[in-house]
């Protein structure tokens, strides 16, 4: 058994916890997509519930840490050093429509080092994500390295496609066609949080998007780096939370994504 630190096991224990309310209403949707309007209420109430058991469990374990959710935005605590960021439900679309690919993510930042933990849980599969900074990146029990390809047409990437009112549709046309003439497969499966998992776990070789919140990315921006990959923004930068895009690969598949995107311009 790998021994999680006391912040990591904080970290999974509230995952867990928030776990087993969307696990309970997962099993209502189902019935509810006979009706327009409900699911995505239910889903949003799901959202909210999701938000208060994290905010509770983490605020009490660590008194004084601010907390960014996606329901609640920004609650300054008085330690302004530390900053838990959390997205209650990523993957919430296939969550509405009771698809079993959905995630907890909750990061750490800590002033000056960056996101320093990170969790994402898949409460439908029960698989665990954490890293740690300088600690390595985990699958439950498993230690996590990136894939060791090397070249992009032996490559399956992931990606997230604008979707109605959100996004640039017409430049994600064109990074799409600049990269899938040229890999192996891309893939879209609903949640940024789970693909930047997978691609710390090796079964995706790279992932790109764009237009994302902080809490999307900042747990699996350390998940990859953690596994031994690279991260940066859509344009190679390195603040990827404020720039809201990211390229994620491990050494050598990374530079070569971030090349096909721009030549997309």
């Amino acid at each position: 058994m790998i021994a999680q630190s006391a912040l990591l096991k904080v970290m999974s224990d509230a995952a867990r916890k928030a776990a087993r309310g969307l696990n309970r209403d997962f099993g209502e949707i189902a019935e509810l997509q006979v009706a327009k309007k409900a699911p995505a209420d239910f889903v949003s109430a799901a959202d909210l519930k999701a938000e208060q058991v994290l905010f509770e469990a983490l605020t009490k374990a660590r008194p004084g840490y601010s907390f960014w959710g996606e329901e609640r935005g920004m609650i300054e605590g008085t330690d302004k050093t530390h900053t838990w960021i959390v997205d209650p439900l990523d993957g919430t679309t296939n969550f509405l429509h009771a698809i079993p690919h959905f995630a907890i993510n909750i990061a750490l930042e800590r002033e000056g080092a960056g996101v320093v933990a990170a969790v994402t849980y898949n409460p439908a599969t029960n698989e665990l994500f954490w890293a740690e900074k300088g600690k390595g990146c985990y699958v439950n029990d498993k230690r996590l390295r990136v894939a060791a390809r090397q070249r992009l047409d032996e490559s399956v990437l992931a990606t997230g496609i604008p979707f109605l009112g959100h996004g640039q549709h017409a430049r994600f046309l064109k990074e799409l066609h600049q990269i899938t003439q040229r890999v192996a497969g891309v893939r879209r499966f609903g949640s940024a949080a789970l693909d930047l998992a997978w691609v710390a776990a090796g079964r995706y070789d790279g992932y790109w998007e764009r237009d994302l919140k902080a809490w999307d990315l900042a747990a699996g921006m350390l998940l990859v780096t953690e596994a031994g990959g690279k991260v940066t923004d859509a344009e190679g930068g390195e603040d990827i939370l404020k720039a809201g895009s990211i390229v994620a690969g491990n050494l050598d598949i990374h530079p070569l994504l971030l090349e096909r995107l721009q030549a997309a311009k």
